[in-house]
């Protein structure tokens, strides 16, 4: 007998043996009592199976409220008894509690430490703790989200938008948002499009892997890439089939000139943070910006130009699209993780006219797909002014974070030299050379979790030019906008209770 019945509504599935299931086979008054009675103890001792392997498994949780046992004998089509006496054995064993006014619950359990192997016992491995504190880059401050202001957009949205807004529609996405990032982008970053060309995307690594999957059908083998950056991005390039060819950072950003190496003669698309390099922090100085723009003109080539934080300027001018110089050979990459959340998956390509009609076709293939409810709010948050309320508020919060940082280093380690802080969500700490990975593992120790310049350097980067940065230099990068905002002080006096002291800065060569 399979029965199922809910539980605070949560159904579960119980397997009973079926009514007269061994009862015997007697006959007469007395023997078909007794068969009645082994039977009902059958019966219960099935369901007190049952319901011990249900808390055992998982399956009903600690604290899990029973239903009466009225109202499980007459789910289940046993006598009330039978349900009771189940019950209390079950209490009897610890597996459920039974309190006046409370009801019938899932006892509190604590699993048994499992006992260490004997040869481990002795000698108990050396690992950092896990961290208290995090200053690895990622996610903004989402506990800054707007949720309030969201939640309101969500529900005009919803309220206007007409019944087909809920069908497959448009591979592009949503209209709506792809007219309202238009006139937003125009007007904030200097893009120069129509809603046309603007493809919605379900983050920035889902129109990176599509436009990489456009590139390789078009012939394209290799993506020339910063020196650093981010490695996941590398490794989608890599995955859609094309090499990626490292072009060297400096204080300049990227040295796009090295595009006219005889030996990347063949590469004809470049990955850039033009805006705001990633990791160094640096913008691509006009020179190159001008450069580049005319080596995609005269090759064919095609710039993916990353704008992945960019609307946080604080201390210089913002930094206009790249796109604006060149707008048939760039395609321009935006994103909704660093001004609002990484967790909505809302980012947009605007692409030249000759790449929309391939990424549509690839778009079509059904792999692409995103909701229409985040598009159809972040259109309406837009529209009412909503997001540049919060762009601006979030610009104000992040830049007394980026001070505070920087009055901290100056009072307690002046001889740390830190760049990057004009822009963005993060800053690098320039380090000794040598001193990175023993400063990242000291951090751990004390519990504070960040990483170094190396983790994003390219592993093919090499000296094809020379540059007056080495390719080698030491530093860390720290997020400013991520921790806590009770956590932020004791996050930042660890980190400098672990960086290099000034004689180790001095006797370094």
């Amino acid at each position: 007998m399979e029965k199922t019945w809910a539980i605070s509504g949560v159904d579960l599935h119980l397997d009973l043996p079926r009514a007269g299931a061994g009862a015997g086979t007697g006959t007469g008054a007395d023997t078909g009592a007794a068969a009645v009675g082994a039977g009902e103890r059958g019966v219960r001792a099935a369901l007190t199976d049952a319901l011990r392997e249900a808390v055992r498994s998982g399956r009903l949780a600690p604290g899990t409220r029973l239903p009466s046992s009225r109202t499980l004998a007459a789910d289940l089509g046993l006598a009330r008894n039978t349900v009771a006496e189940a019950y209390g054995e079950l209490v009897a064993e610890g597996w459920l509690t039974a309190r006046q006014g409370s009801g019938t619950r899932v006892a509190s359990r604590t699993a048994p430490p499992r006992p260490a192997p004997a040869h481990r016992r002795a000698t108990p491995p050396r690992t950092p703790p896990p961290p208290v504190h995090d200053l690895r880059c990622g996610p903004c401050d989402v506990s800054s989200f707007p949720r309030a202001a969201w939640l309101s957009a969500a529900r005009r949205a919803i309220t206007a938008v007409p019944h087909e807004a809920f069908g497959y529609g448009d591979g592009r996405g949503r209209p709506e948002l792809r007219e309202a990032l238009a006139g937003y982008l125009a007007r904030a970053r200097g893009v120069r499009t129509t809603p046309e060309r603007v493809v919605l995307c379900a983050g920035f690594s889902q129109g990176l892997a599509l436009l990489g999957r456009v590139l390789r059908q078009r012939g394209v083998k290799t993506m020339g890439v910063e020196s650093y950056g981010l490695w996941v991005h590398r490794g989608i390039a890599e995955r859609a089939g094309l090499r990626t060819d490292p072009l060297t950072v400096d204080g300049h950003g990227a040295r796009v000139a090295e595009l006219d190496d005889e030996a990347r003669r063949n590469v004809r698309s470049v990955l850039l943070t033009p805006a705001h390099q990633f990791p160094t922090g640096v913008p691509l100085h006009p020179d190159r910006r001008a450069a580049v723009a005319d080596w995609a003109a005269r090759t064919g080539g095609l710039i993916v130009e990353d704008d992945y934080d960019g609307e946080f300027r604080y201390d210089r001018q913002p930094v206009g699209a790249l796109q604006g110089l060149a707008p048939e050979h760039v395609v321009y990459c935006g994103t909704a993780s660093k001004s609002l959340a990484p967790g909505l998956r809302l980012a947009w390509l605007v692409l030249p006219e000759h790449l929309v009609a391939d990424v549509l076709d690839l778009r079509r293939s059904g792999e692409w797909g995103m909701g229409v409810l985040d598009q159809l709010t972040l259109a309406e948050f837009i529209n009412s002014g909503g997001y540049d309320r919060h762009v601006r508020a979030m610009r104000l919060h992040y830049r007394r974070r980026r001070d505070e940082l920087v009055s901290a280093l100056a009072r307690h380690a002046p001889h740390i030299r830190v760049t990057g802080i004009a822009a963005g969500l993060h800053a690098v700490l320039e380090l000794p050379p040598g001193t990175e990975q023993a400063t990242i593992q000291a951090a751990a120790w004390r519990g504070l979790a960040i990483e170094g310049l190396s983790r994003f350097r390219h592993d093919a980067a090499g000296p094809s030019v020379p540059s007056p940065v080495p390719d080698g230099r030491d530093g860390l990068l720290v997020a400013y906008g991520t921790p806590a905002k009770h956590a932020f002080a004791g996050a930042l006096e660890t980190l400098i209770d672990v960086l290099p002291s000034a004689p180790a800065l001095a006797s370094a060569p």
